[in-house]
């Protein structure tokens, strides 16, 4: 009898569950929460191609990476402080076995390099032949070809500069 009027008791302590939110409101919250679970695009400088790329098309027209185009793409990998300057970053490249002499097919998110001046020059390529890059018109901005500088000297791996 005891275990009786315990679980009366218990039934008696509890009597607002007849009158809780049903649960018929509470599904609409988890519909809503649903779409936060699907994939979201890269984020700029998120450490991938894509979020390399994303970087630069945000911060097209900026004009304070003049003259720090190893800065902006270091920084559109989510790093910095890498490579004292373009050419050292190419030779880098080269001696790690990760560039590519001459090839004019980048993969978007790629390094790519000329030598038009004892610091060289590096920019981001889009995938489609065109490269992102400080330096296009005094700012950060897109060009269609490789052959907007002079001296191209290739591409290296899209990766975080870190890792060559």
């Amino acid at each position: 009898m005891a275990l009786v009027g315990t679980a009366a008791a218990a039934v008696s302590v509890f009597p607002a569950v007849t009158t809780a939110t049903p649960v018929a409101d509470a599904a609409p919250a988890l519909v809503q929460q649903a779409p936060a679970a699907l994939p979201a695009a890269a984020d700029p400088a998120d450490g991938t191609a894509e979020g390399a790329v994303e970087w630069f098309k945000s911060k097209q027209g900026d004009t304070s990476y003049e003259g720090l185009c190893e800065k902006a793409v270091e920084n559109a990998w989510g790093t910095t402080g890498v490579w004292p300057s373009a050419i050292a970053h190419w030779q880098g490249a080269v001696d790690a076995g990760k560039a590519h002499e001459g090839d004019t097919n980048p993969p978007k998110g790629a390094f790519v390099y000329w030598n038009i001046s004892q610091y060289g020059h590096v920019g981001i390529a889009d995938g489609n032949g065109g490269f992102y890059s400080s330096g296009i018109d005094g700012a950060i901005g897109h060009q269609d070809s490789l052959s907007y500088f002079g001296d191209y000297l290739g591409w290296s791996d899209p990766q975080v500069p870190a890792g060559l």
